[in-house]
C-alpha cells in the first residue's frame, strides 16, 4: 500500500485515522511519504476547547499554491523563525553588526553577577549581560517559581518565545499546527545544554544553610518549557558537548520527518556561573530556530530565513552543489570561527555557527574570519545557463568527543510569483486596517507599543538591518500581528489608514495609556475573563458569522468581538500562501526583567528601581 492508497482508504471511510497514521509513519520511515500527515491533520477532530477550526494545508495544496518552490521542497526544512543573544549583542541585529565588523566581544569577568565574577583575575571571556534577570510575569510565573529555574532555562525560554514570535507562531497560527493525534500546538522542543552551574551554586548554599534547590536536571529546558507554553510535540534536552545545539537541530529534523510534530524549535544555551569552570576565552550564548517542512512553510505563508537541506551525524560529508565551472563557493562555519566570535561557548557553539550562517546567507555578505579581515560581497553561483543558484553554507563545529554533526544550509530563492505578492499589497489602494496588540500587563502593552512605534519610524530604518525596504506595508504588518501574535489579557485595537497614522496612534497611546479615546484607539482589560455575554465562543456558527463580518469590512463589529475576548482564528480568515504571505519581520515583545536568584543573593549594579537585591524579587506579587 502506498501513500495514495492510504489516503484514498482514509477519505473513503474504510481505514480509521489511527491506522492511517501508523501506516504512513511506517512509509515515512523508509522515505516514501515525508509530509503526508498534514493531510490527516486537516480532518482531525477539534479539541473540546478549541477556537474555530484552523486552516491546515496539504502538500498537494502547497504545491499548487507555491509552484516550483513547493514542488522541489521534498525533505527540505525551512527556518521560519530565529532569535538569539550573544556577547555584546542583545539581539540578532546587534550580533550581525558584531560579525560584520569583526568586533572583539571579549572582556574581563562580569562583576555584577551574584557571587561576583565567574572568571579568575587576569582572564578574559565572552559574556552575556543581565543573566540574573527574568520576566516571570510575562510567562505567568511567580518570582519564587522563576528563582528556582536554572537561568539557562529562563534565558532559553525567552529566546524560544522570540523565535516563535519571529515565526508568527504564538497566536492562532500556533493553534493550527496539529500533530498526528489531532492535538493543536504540535511544536517539538529540542534543547542543547551542558552546564549545570546553578545546581553547583545551590549545593554551596545548602552547605551554608540555604535550603532552596533549583529544578533538577536539564529536562526543564525542553520538557518544562513545552509544558509552560502548552506545546504538544516531543521535547528533549541533549548534551553532546560543543555539538549539543546542532544535535538538537538534527533531532528536530528527525521528528519533523517522522511526522511527530508540525513544527519544531531547536537551539542551545550556555552560561558560566561557577568558578570551577573558569578558563581563558570562556564563552556564553543562547539561540533558537523554528523549523517547518519547506512545503508546509510555503503553504502557511511563512517567511523563510534559509533552508536546511540536511544534517549528518558522522559518516561522509554532505554533498555541496557546484556552479557551472565546477566551483563550490561555500561558506563554512566551524568551531574555530565561533571561538573567535563568542569564545568557547560549549552547548551554544552549534547554534551560533548556524545563526551566523543564516545571517550571512540572508545578507549576501561574508563576515570577517581569521583569513578575511573585512566583510566581503558574496555573489551567487551561476548554472550553465547563467541563472543564479542559491548560496550554500556548511555548519560543522568539529567535536573531539564522539561523532561530529554537519548541517548544510542554502539561501531561499523565491519564485517570481511568490516574491511579487508583497509588492501587490504595497500597491493596493489605501484602506482602513485593524492593528491589534496585546500583552499580559498594561506595562508590557505600553512598552511594546513604544517599541513598535520606534521600529516603524524612518530614522530606525537602518536599525532594521536591511534599509528602508525592510519596512513592511501596513496590510502585511497588520495581518502578521493579528494572526501571528498571542491574544493576551491587555488589548489595544487601532484602526488606521497608513503607517504615519499608526505611528501617531501608538505614540498617543504610549503618552497616556489610561485616557479613553475614540473608535480608532480602543483598549480592553480581560483579567477577569472574556465578556462573552452572548455565549458565542465555541458555537460552530460563530466562525461563519465572524468570517462574514470580516469579508464585509465590518471592522467596528470585529474589533468589539476581539476586545470582548472572543477567540478569532485570524489565519483562517485571510490565509495567504507563498513565502512571506502571512508573516513579515516584526520586533519582538518586550520583557520587563527583574533580578531573581536563589537565596536572595544580591545582584550588584542592578538598575535603580528594579529591585536592587534578587531576594526582593523572590516574594510572590499576588
Amino acid at each position: 500500500m502506498d501513500e495514495r492508497e492510504v489516503l484514498t482508504s482514509f477519505k473513503g471511510g474504510s481505514l480509521e485515522r489511527g491506522q492511517a497514521v501508523r501506516i504512513l509513519t511506517t512509509l515515512m520511515s523508509v522515505g516514501v511519504a515525508a509530509s503526508v500527515p498534514a493531510v490527516l491533520a486537516r480532518t482531525a477532530p477539534p479539541t473540546a476547547d478549541a477556537a474555530p477550526e484552523p486552516v491546515v494545508h496539504t502538500v498537494r495544496e502547497a504545491q499548487e499554491a507555491g509552484g516550483a518552490d513547493a514542488a522541489s521542497a521534498t525533505d527540505r526544512y525551512a527556518i521560519v523563525g530565529i532569535a538569539g543573544r550573544y556577547p555584546l549583542a542583545a539581539d540578532l541585529l546587534a550580533h550581525w553588526q558584531n560579525l560584520r565588523d569583526g568586533r572583539d566581544t571579549s572582556s574581563t569577568g562580569p562583576l555584577h553577577r551574584p557571587g561576583g565574577s565567574p572568571l579568575e583575575p587576569g582572564r578574559r571571556g565572552h559574556f552575556l549581560g543581565e543573566v540574573a534577570g527574568f520576566d516571570a510575569e510575562f510567562f505567568g510565573l511567580t518570582p519564587a517559581e522563576a528563582a528556582l529555574m536554572d537561568p539557562q532555562a529562563r534565558l532559553f525560554q525567552e529566546i524560544v518565545w522570540e523565535a516563535l514570535e519571529d515565526a508568527g507562531c504564538t497566536g492562532s497560527r500556533l493553534d493550527s499546527l496539529t500533530g498526528p493525534d489531532g492535538r493543536p500546538r504540535a511544536v517539538g522542543v529540542f534543547a542543547g545544554v551542558g552546564a549545570a552551574d546553578y545546581a553547583l551554586l545551590a549545593a554551596e548554599g545548602w552547605a551554608r544553610g540555604c535550603r532552596e534547590m533549583p529544578n533538577s536536571g536539564h529536562r526543564d529546558l525542553a520538557v518544562g518549557l513545552a509544558r509552560r507554553l502548552r506545546l504538544s510535540g516531543p521535547a528533549q534536552a541533549v548534551d553532546s558537548a560543543d555539538s549539543s545545539a546542532l544535535n538538537a537541530v538534527h533531532l528536530a529534523v528527525g521528528a519533523l520527518r517522522r511526522g511527530e510534530c508540525a513544527a519544531a524549535v531547536a537551539g542551545g544555551v550556555e552560561l558560566l556561573l561557577h568558578r570551577s569552570r573558569s578558563r581563558d576565552a570562556a564563552g556564553e550564548g543562547v539561540g533558537a530556530i523554528v523549523l517547518k517542512p519547506l512545503d508546509r512553510a510555503l503553504a502557511d505563508g511563512d517567511q523563510v530565513h534559509a533552508v536546511l537541506r540536511e544534517t549528518v551525524v558522522g559518516g561522509p560529508a554532505p554533498s555541496v552543489p557546484a556552479d557551472a565551472a565546477g566551483r563550490a563557493t561555500v561558506l563554512r562555519e566551524t568551531h574555530e570561527t565561533t571561538l573567535r566570535r563568542i569564545g568557547d561557548a560549549g552547548a551554544a557553539t552549534g547554534i551560533e555557527a548556524l545563526t551566523a550562517a543564516v545571517l550571512q546567507l540572508r545578507a549576501g555578505v561574508l563576515a570577517p574570519t581569521g583569513q578575511r579581515t573585512a566583510p566581503a560581497a558574496w555573489p551567487r553561483p551561476l548554472d550553465a545557463r547563467g541563472r543564479e543558484l542559491p548560496r550554500t553554507a556548511v555548519v560543522e563545529p568539529a567535536e573531539a568527543q564522539g561523532p561530529g554533526i554537519t548541517g548544510v544550509l542554502e539561501e531561499y530563492l523565491p519564485s517570481g510569483e511568490s516574491s511579487a505578492r508583497p509588492e501587490q499589497d504595497r500597491k493596493a489602494a489605501a484602506r482602513d486596517e485593524l492593528v491589534l496588540l496585546s500583552a499580559p500587563t498594561p506595562a508590557h502593552l505600553t512598552a511594546f507599543a513604544a517599541r513598535l512605534a520606534d521600529w516603524l519610524t524612518p530614522a530606525a530604518s537602518g536599525a532594521r538591518g536591511d534599509g528602508p525596504a525592510a519596512l513592511p506595508a501596513l496590510g502585511e504588518l497588520a495581518r502578521a500581528l493579528r494572526a501571528g501574535r498571542a491574544a493576551l489579557p491587555f488589548r489595544l485595537a487601532l484602526i488606521v489608514r497608513d503607517l504615519p497614522q499608526l505611528i501617531a496612534s501608538l505614540d498617543e497611546f504610549v503618552a497616556d495609556p489610561s485616557v479613553a479615546r475614540g473608535s480608532r484607539i480602543r483598549t480592553a482589560d480581560l483579567r477577569g475573563g472574556a465578556d462573552d455575554r452572548y455565549a458565542l465562543a465555541g458555537v460552530p456558527e460563530t466562525r461563519d458569522y465572524v468570517a462574514a463580518l470580516w469579508r464585509g469590512d465590518r471592522l467596528e463589529q470585529v474589533t468589539r468581538l476581539w476586545l470582548s475576548g472572543l477567540p478569532i482564528d485570524w489565519a483562517a480568515l485571510e490565509q495567504r500562501t507563498g513565502a512571506g504571505g502571512m508573516v513579515v519581520p516584526l520586533p519582538p515583545s518586550v520583557f520587563l526583567r527583574r533580578p531573581m536568584w536563589l537565596g536572595g543573593a544580591p545582584v550588584t549594579g542592578a538598575p535603580k528601581g528594579s529591585a536592587g537585591e534578587a531576594g526582593a524579587a523572590t516574594e510572590p506579587t499576588g
